[in-house]
């Protein structure tokens, strides 16, 4: 029984490296910080089943894309010596397993649209919203806007935990969507620089690949300043204070340090700049609005 037990919790840990779970904190921030905002606008009630709703089909939705990816791109991954060390390439993971997975979290966030019943919205929309994020997988190999499908694919949580809640879309969410699009984006497109020569041979579609990577940097570092514009957008639609006015500010300099340590000829930090500096950005924002709210209610 034991080494039952223990070889079960070896392949969930697997499965848990393997879609990076702790990258889910790039836009669940967001989803949460959305929920938030429409909490307080008239008419919303706090209910338990919605924020479970929110936490699930975030969890799903997102495992279920990543799962799809490492097993749609196990043959492009295990060419390129910087990936050949993943689960399905490595032989760490099989993969009836990786699609059995994929399948769960599927179904997984499709009932999880459940808890926001009686608004039948989420539910509608979870087939459509479900085949967008998994199409991702299958861009790159057509067009070098693979990097901002993955943002559209991200954007989509606020957006879609607003109308859970309200039924309807307003301009919140709409500015927590255009930061997050701009947002990631740009730092994919920093972490994608490391693959330039290799989608570049293997005839890949992305952005360093076909453009160069210096072209790259000062796109991603153009979506960035788009970024900060962004931020006052929300700051003005939400009614935030000056305490998320001041944090736009540090945001700021983190965005501008992210891209001073990446460079063309020193790629050797991407991985800090890609997850250490937008982990605190995607938390900080939150912390910011919570912090805001909680000295200058509404």
């Amino acid at each position: 029984m034991s080494s039952v037990l223990a070889e079960s919790w070896s392949t969930v840990s697997r499965l848990l490296g393997l879609i990076r779970f702790s990258h889910t904190v790039f836009a669940l921030p967001f989803a949460l910080l959305a929920a938030i905002l429409a909490w307080q606008t008239p008419g919303i009630s706090f209910r338990w089943q919605d924020l479970a709703g929110i936490l699930l089909c975030m969890v799903f939705a997102r495992s279920a894309a990543m799962a799809f990816n490492r097993w749609i791109d196990q043959d492009i991954d295990a060419q390129n010596p910087r990936t050949a060390g993943r689960h399905l390439p490595a032989g760490l993971l099989s993969n009836a397993a990786v699609l059995l997975f994929t399948v769960i979290c599927s179904i997984g966030f499709v009932v999880s649209t459940l808890c926001f019943w009686p608004n039948w919205l989420p539910l509608a929309l979870s087939f459509p919203v479900l085949i967008f994020l998994l199409g991702y997988s299958l861009a790159k190999r057509f067009t070098v806007l693979c990097h901002y499908w993955l943002s559209a694919a991200l954007m989509l949580s606020p957006i879609a935990a607003w109308i859970a809640l309200t039924g309807r879309v307003d301009a919140p969410p709409l500015w927590m969507a255009a930061i997050l699009f701009f947002w990631v984006g740009g730092f994919d497109l920093l972490y994608a620089c490391q693959d330039a020569d290799f989608d570049r041979q293997k005839g890949l579609f992305s952005i360093p690949g076909r453009w160069g990577i210096p072209a790259a940097l000062k796109l991603a570092a153009a979506s960035h300043l788009i970024v900060v514009l962004c931020l006052f957008g929300l700051w003005w639609s939400a009614g935030f204070g000056m305490i998320f006015l001041v944090g736009i500010a540090g945001i700021s300099l983190l965005l501008i340090y992210e891209h001073a340590i990446v460079s063309p000829q020193n790629l050797s930090r991407v991985n800090e700049a890609f997850f250490q500096v937008n982990a605190v950005i995607s938390l900080g924002i939150l912390g910011l609005a919570i912090l805001d709210r909680w000295v200058s209610p509404v």
